[in-house]
């Protein structure tokens, strides 16, 4: 198993080349074997399997000839994510084992390297009952969610922004990308307000606004920006906000085209009961009929409605995917068969702007990807394009419900 400690400080092939071995030897039990759509049953083949083959790969390959075959083929999707931002909400089970640990950091640095821009979010719940039990404190939950007094808050503060978030940039920078660690309220990155329970939750907060400019230039540049869910309000308070949450909202102020949640489930299963029953795909409506069927419940109801909100606001796909297993990122992104559930938006965006009116009324609430389609195919008029990316720069208002 590829640890952190080993990967190269040497230059992006390198890395690609090291990790597509890693990739290889990770994956002999999980083996596409058919062809086309994203929905299509994937069969795994026996342990007994030696290495990873694509459908029509000869099972007498070399290693190397695996490991170009396997390069090649993630080539279309290198090439459609490049210069694309991707927001990572990491935690759960990838948080707790080292060798999952391990997998993510490979798979955010093999991204980054082939040019896709990624923005990492990550909570940290282990780590903080952890400390908590240190001290003698009681973790309690309310539907989910951390019931945070003024002494919990202090230990989230310091264990999410001072220990894990830390901890993750060395990884990554000690990987061989350069990443730069921020909180929430890191140049009012993430502006929070109070929870509607806050009597019951305490310093649980939501998110009031974002204002993704601190960001935009480590992007620019190829750095990984390693978020920790903390944000304040505007008294300086700070609050403790859902990692899922503030993933979504950051992909929606940044225009992202995809927001991927790495979870400890499979995905959304259209049985709960049968682990065999994964959707694959499944658009905005759908997903809202499988809650409507209560198909969707427990602690995947907020996870979902996190990708609905973040798709209502210009996110082009969302996904849950099996943050145990190994690569995972890697196969959502550079496989068409994913590691999960993904989430579309399809029917959900704006096609054309006609009027100023009309800009003015989309882009509350497609403010980054109306600047981000409309400017380069130029259904912006001269004069609206400036204004365009004036709003996608602004903090942006969360305060009433999205519709969609």
């Amino acid at each position: 198993m590829l640890a952190a400690k080993n990967l190269p400080l040497t230059s992006p092939l390198s890395t690609l080349s090291k990790i597509s071995d890693d990739f290889s030897l990770s994956f002999k039990n999980f083996i596409p074997v058919t062809k086309g759509s994203r929905n299509n049953k994937i069969t795994c083949l026996s342990s007994s399997s030696q290495s990873i083959i694509a459908p029509e790969m000869d099972t007498q390959s070399t290693p190397a000839q695996t490991r170009v075959k396997i390069l090649s083929e993630a080539l279309p999707f290198i090439q459609k994510f490049r210069g694309k931002t991707i927001v990572v909400k990491y935690g759960g089970a990838a948080m707790k084992s080292e060798a999952l640990q391990a997998s993510v950091i490979a798979d955010i640095v093999l991204l980054s390297c082939v040019g896709l821009r990624i923005v990492f979010v990550h909570g940290g719940g282990p780590e903080i009952n952890q400390w908590l039990g240190k001290l003698s404190i009681k973790p309690n939950f309310l539907n989910g969610l951390r019931v945070t007094d003024a002494s919990t808050m202090e230990i989230v503060s310091m264990v999410l922004v001072g220990k894990v978030n830390k901890h993750l940039v060395a990884l990554i920078n000690k990987a061989g990308a350069t990443a730069v660690g921020l909180s929430g309220i890191d140049g009012r990155l993430l502006t929070a307000r109070p929870s509607p329970n806050a009597v019951q939750l305490g310093f649980v907060g939501d998110i009031a606004s974002v204002d993704p400019s601190i960001i935009l230039p480590l992007v620019d540049n190829n750095h990984i920006p390693v978020i920790a869910s903390v944000a304040a309000d505007a008294t300086g308070q700070p609050y403790n906000i859902n990692a899922d949450t503030a993933a979504g909202e950051l992909a929606a102020a940044l225009g992202a085209e995809k927001l991927i949640l790495l979870t400890d489930v499979a995905g959304i299963l259209e049985d709960r009961d049968d682990p065999g029953s994964l959707v694959k795909e499944v658009d905005i409506k759908g997903v809202k009929k499988m809650m409507e069927d209560r198909k969707i419940a427990g602690g995947m109801i907020p996870k979902v409605n996190c990708c609905v909100r973040s798709l209502a606001q210009g996110v082009r796909t969302a996904s849950i995917i099996d943050g145990r297993l190994e690569h995972s990122l890697l196969l959502e992104i550079l496989t068409d068969k994913g590691a999960g559930t993904m989430i579309t938006g399809k029917n959900n965006r704006p096609t054309k702007v006609s009027t100023f009116t009309d800009w003015v009324s989309l882009s509350r609430v497609y403010p980054c990807r109306v600047y981000l389609d409309m400017v380069p195919l130029g259904q912006l008029q001269p004069g609206w394009a400036c204004a365009a990316k004036e709003a996608s720069h602004r903090p942006l208002d969360r305060d009433g419900p999205i519709a969609t």
